[in-house]
């Protein structure tokens, strides 16, 4: 593996500038490849330094860890990241500045990294190592030049974004839409979550669900002894019409690759499902009941309509002011204003 690029987490820190934002940080990680993901590689800019940090040596990372408890540090698209460091070092930086939600509220239409180093720079990046397996070594060196390209362009484009939105008076609404992204992330690692109630298991009955908490546990299991993502096993979709059928007392059709022990061990869950007495199925979560008045739906259309006029006044999208559902709740009387919406998104909807 070549060496240039890389760097010990201990030396790297000793270098790292202390002025707020004066860091831009990636990570790249294996989850397409194993079953629990890990993170594969760290990617550091400062200044006109870009260096990377290899997680899988036996180096260790505590003090670029420590470094990160008290930082302030430039991210794109940060929700994925966050949730990767909270799992895996039980940590996210204090502030994270992300050039995503500036973009946003500064109205690009197309928000992704690439697009916007095109946009500001003029510059095309490969994307060929996007879907690459970051966990194998040694890196290529077109992999090794993608995970450069993923930070080089971060700080001169934050600097650049800074500066337009505050001549537009948006870095405040940037601030608040940041740190509340951050915490959003937090909150929804720290919730206890029944993991097998996945996409579209909504609509299945407690009959249904019962086989789908049973595959979904096969399907982990397997994934875990092959070490390999849990779709590669069997995707939701099938998990969920696999489910459904069950309960219609309907035989399901196995994959025909699907390996003979592989087998033996659905058709073996399958059967301890069957098996459950009907007190012990899992209940559809209760719902609660919406009763809108008549006005409901014109209320929402106004407050819709409001809406699109001020974004299309500033240029942004509407939905980064309010989305629909989150209009739909307050109108609705569910939640107040200030539960759900920023500061600055409250200030243009005089709400």
């Amino acid at each position: 593996m070549a060496t240039d690029y890389f760097i010990n987490a201990d030396p790297l820190v000793s270098v790292l500038p202390s002025e707020d934002g004066a860091v831009g940080l990636d990570l790249e990680a294996d989850s397409l490849y194993r079953h629990a993901e890990r993170i594969c590689l760290i990617q550091v800019c400062y200044g006109d330094e870009v260096v990377l940090v290899d997680p899988l040596t036996d180096d260790p990372l505590d003090p670029l860890v420590d470094w990160l408890k008290t930082s302030k540090i430039w991210m794109h698209g940060a929700d994925y990241d966050i949730s990767l460091m909270l799992r895996e070092w039980q940590i996210t930086p204090p502030v994270l500045y992300d050039t995503q939600i500036a973009a946003q509220l500064l109205g690009h239409e197309r928000f992704g990294y690439a697009s916007l180093v095109e946009q500001y720079f003029e510059v095309e990046l490969s994307k060929s190592s996007q879907k690459a397996d970051w966990g194998k070594r040694p890196l290529s060196p077109k992999m090794l030049e993608y995970a450069c390209n993923d930070v080089r362009y971060l700080l001169p484009m934050a600097k650049a974004m800074v500066e337009k939105l505050e001549d537009l008076g948006r870095y405040e609404w940037f601030l608040e839409s940041c740190e509340a992204a951050r915490k959003r992330v937090i909150a929804r690692e720290s919730e206890e979550r029944e993991s097998w109630r996945i996409g579209g298991s909504g609509r299945l009955h407690p009959s249904g669900l019962r086989y789908l908490k049973a595959l979904w546990q096969w399907r982990d299991g397997e994934a875990a002894a092959w070490n390999r993502p849990s779709f590669m096993v069997a995707t939701n979709k099938q998990l969920i019409a696999w489910s459904a059928d069950l309960a219609e007392g309907l035989r399901i059709d196995f994959p025909p690759k699907l390996r003979r022990d592989r087998r033996q061990r659905l058709e073996e869950s399958i059967e301890q499902a069957e098996d459950l007495q009907e007190s012990d199925w899992p209940s559809k979560p209760k719902q609660e009941r919406r009763r809108y008045d008549e006005t409901f739906e014109d209320r929402v259309k106004v407050l819709i309509q409001k809406r699109n006029k001020i974004g299309g006044e500033l240029g942004i999208d509407p939905s980064v002011i309010a989305s629909r559902a989150v209009l739909e709740q307050i109108v609705g009387g569910r939640v107040e204003a200030e539960e759900i919406l920023l500061k600055w998104q409250q200030s243009l909807l005089l709400l």
